[in-house]
């Protein structure tokens, strides 16, 4: 079993995994911008595969994190069955 991660904001109450929709609102309203932050800090590809991207978007969330000196920002974790 694999699991996939997820960069949120302590501070939004939205399961984004679940509740995509309400917690993108609750993250742009708040003005994190965390999608578009992950974004620019993550360097995924086309050319690699679905579990080497997901390996980026963790490496990439962790970096936010290490230098999150306002420790606004965590990480949520995902189990996912590979089918």
């Amino acid at each position: 079993m694999a699991s996939k991660c997820a960069l949120t904001t302590v501070d939004n109450p939205y399961n984004p995994f679940e509740q995509f929709t309400s917690w993108f609102l609750f993250d742009e309203e708040k003005g994190y911008h965390s999608c578009a932050y992950l974004g620019r800090i993550a360097r995924t590809s086309d050319q690699l595969s679905d579990e080497e991207n997901n390996q980026e978007i963790e490496r990439a969330i962790d970096e936010i994190i290490k230098y999150d000196f306002t420790n606004t920002y965590r990480k949520v974790k995902e189990n996912v069955v590979n089918a």
